[in-house]
């Protein structure tokens, strides 16, 4: 399996603001095309003002068909331009991981 693990940084006092704007608009679509994420969480300690979602695929190859057609869905093009005017967003950290054999990861 490969997990996709994203982590966004928000501008200080908007990450609540950004994660209702995806929940209303982002959520949705991203789950009809990915699948449920095996994690969403907010940051309580360490560098604040961010969240992290992991998402699992087969394969890259997997990966790769199922965000194609998530980039082609027109209510993901929507999110993604709300989510520019809104302007909360201000880093991406993305990190395709794979488990090791003696302690693999659950889905």
């Amino acid at each position: 399996m490969l997990y996709d693990v994203r982590t966004y940084t928000c501008r200080p006092g908007t990450v609540q603001k950004q994660l209702a704007l995806y929940a209303e608009h982002g959520y949705p679509v991203q789950v009809k095309h990915l699948g449920e994420p095996l994690a969403y969480l907010l940051a309580e300690t360490g560098p604040l003002n961010s969240y992290t979602h992991i998402w699992v695929y087969d394969s890259a190859a997997d990966r790769e068909t199922k965000r194609k057609a998530m980039q082609a869905d027109p209510a993901w093009q929507n999110y993604l331009k709300l989510s520019a005017e809104a302007g909360y967003q201000v880093s991406q950290e993305n990190k395709l991981m794979t488990s090791v054999p003696f302690a693999p990861a659950k889905r």
